[in-house]
């Protein structure tokens, strides 16, 4: 019987795609295939085939729909129909249910008889869809992650025999048992877990007597769980492993990254550590990780109207520099990474200089600094403006070096997108002075600046509506008799895990330089000068968006309040 991987009409087909890499050889992968589904998703993790592309080729030739699991909805209720075990055994991965029907990700969707397991399982309609079996499989160990499975994991390495002795004995075995199996599935369930629940930063803290694990989520950090501290050496060692980082240095700081594999994607890591009392704390930050986490448009940003059209005008200048400010964690680098998706264009040239490289971006050219061999921001910037550069992005300016040869760009026909950290936009231009750029230079080349917070967004699931006091609303309303507003905040579910929130939401001020406030820089005014020269063509501060984003629902006034400064409220 012929091999149905080798039908030339279906070879030639996986050549007509788009993304098929015209240099590989399609007959030689196909002969090492048994069936055609191998064929393709091999190609795919080979990065041979685009995998949106190819995977939708498939799904059609089964005659079914393709659905990326990565992206996907994926509820807790359509999880609970199918343990783990069977999910795992039979590649298959339920996402929603929409009434009596569980709609189910699958390897071979066309397995009329695997489908009709399922639905007994599930005593609902199943539903399939084709998604990559890679995908498939790691996204089980990740949706089906709960604080149960860490702690099963944690009571598994505990009583592992090279953790009966003292934490000196642990300490000098500690290379030894990084790659132990109950130590490997103990961190992969931190990091899984983490990954579940959308953690942007995973906290491992040693105390006196127990070792704390926190996530932040949704900005809150929020404990895990809490494991012996005998244990600690081995799990910071297992992480350093990953990280590539000396295990035998506990004395100074220490910083790397590392991936881990998704299906057909992978997951970014920075790992940092310090000593501490108790010995040494870690923090990984998630990075985002093509495949994983899409890059938002400007509008799912869900930037004011008032805001995002002068934004965006503004972001279509041939030369000036454009700051985006706001600490650490408030959504910098996203908005930057939409802007140049924005302006990404086979005719316009972008590079980037970024500490670390959070996304790779397709079309864009992108480097990253190495302190380790003085590779900075000022050195990597001066050379990139060799490179006949149309737009520049800046991952951070913090030296006066960096800040001059990225105004001098602005000045010299080259649109220069750049990060700081102030508390407001009007800020940046004092931060500038400060740095030690000259006033006269500030003046013509920064064009405006944004400046953004992210706020706990309400859980859909339970909002409710509420009348807030009279004390709070004269904390944001001046007039007399008060306006009858109606706020929301969320009571609490299983969906938020009864927090009330889920996901975040952006607030934000723009701060545009016009000729009356590009003469109030010249003449070095102070920042409440700059604002009310601001005010006159729309500045309105970050209040006064967070304040819209809590009556539209999206989040509640309390986030609003510990997000921003009382001082510029008008």
């Amino acid at each position: 019987m012929a091999n149905p991987v080798l039908d030339h009409a279906f070879l030639d087909q996986i050549r007509r795609l788009n993304t098929f890499d015209s240099g590989c050889d399609l007959e030689a992968v196909a002969n090492s295939c048994e069936e055609p589904v191998q064929l393709v998703e091999k190609l795919i993790a080979a990065n041979q085939l685009g995998k949106d592309e190819g995977s939708r080729f498939w799904a059609t030739c089964l005659g079914y729909a393709y659905v990326d699991p990565q992206s996907s909805v994926i509820t807790k209720e359509a999880l609970d129909l199918i343990p783990m075990e069977i999910a795992l055994k039979a590649r298959a991965l339920p996402l929603y249910r929409l009434e009596n029907t569980v709609t189910i990700a699958m390897a071979k969707p066309e397995d009329r008889t695997l489908a009709a397991q399922l639905a007994k399982i599930t005593r609902l309609s199943v539903s399939p869809v084709y998604a990559n079996s890679e995908d498939i499989a790691d996204l089980i160990r990740i949706q089906y992650c709960t604080e149960e499975t860490i702690t099963e994991s944690l009571k598994s390495l505990e009583e592992h025999k090279l953790f009966s002795g003292d934490i000196e004995t642990v300490s000098e075995q500690m290379a030894a048992m990084a790659d132990t199996d109950q130590l490997v599935q103990f961190v992969d369930a931190i990091i899984h877990f983490a990954l579940r629940r959308n953690a942007s930063d995973i906290h491992i803290e040693p105390r006196e007597t127990l070792v704390q694990l926190r996530y932040r989520i949704d900005g809150t950090l929020r404990q895990i769980l809490t494991y012996p501290r005998k244990l600690h050496p081995s799990v910071i060692t297992r992480l350093k492993i990953l990280a590539n980082l000396n295990i035998t240095e506990s004395r100074f700081p220490s910083d790397g990254r590392f991936s881990m594999k998704l299906g057909t994607a992978k997951a970014g890591f920075r790992f940092s550590t310090i000593p501490c009392q108790y010995g040494e704390k870690a923090v990984m930050r998630v990075l985002a990780s093509a495949g994983i986490k899409s890059i938002l448009t400007l509008e799912r940003m869900m930037m004011s109207q008032t805001m995002l059209e002068p934004f965006r005008r503004m972001i279509k200048n041939p030369s000036g520099i454009i700051f985006v400010t706001g600490p650490t964690g408030s959504g910098k680098t996203t908005t930057l990474y939409s802007v140049l998706s924005e302006l990404n264009d086979p005719g316009i040239n972008i590079s980037t200089i970024e500490d670390p490289i959070e996304m790779q971006l397709e079309g864009i050219n992108q480097s990253q600094v190495n302190h380790h061999i003085d590779l900075n921001f000022a050195l990597l910037l001066r050379s990139l403006l060799r490179q006949d550069p149309d737009v520049i992005l800046i991952g951070e300016i913090r030296d006066l070096e960096t800040a001059k040869i990225a105004v001098e760009a602005a000045l010299t026909g080259h649109i220069v997108l750049a990060t700081l950290h102030t508390n407001s936009a009007p800020e940046a231009i004092i931060r500038l002075e400060e740095i030690g750029v000259d006033h006269y230079m500030i003046a013509p080349a920064v064009i405006g600046v944004l400046a953004q917070r992210l706020a706990a967004r309400i859980c859909e699931s339970c909002k409710e509506s509420y009348t807030p006091s009279e004390t709070v609303l004269r904390r944001f309303f001046d007039d007399d008799p008060l306006p009858d507003v109606t706020f929301y905040r969320g009571k609490g579910c299983p969906a938020c895990e009864g927090t009330g929130y889920k996901g975040r939401v952006a607030f934000h001020e723009l701060f545009l330089v016009n000729q009356d406030v590009r003469a109030k820089i010249s003449e070095r005014a102070s920042q409440r000068e700059l604002i009310e020269a601001a005010s006159k063509v729309g500045y309105r501060p970050l209040r006064y968006d967070g304040l819209k984003k809590v009556l539209l629902g999206l989040t509640t006034i309390e986030e609003i309040e510990s997000g921003t400064i009382t001082e510029f409220m008008s």
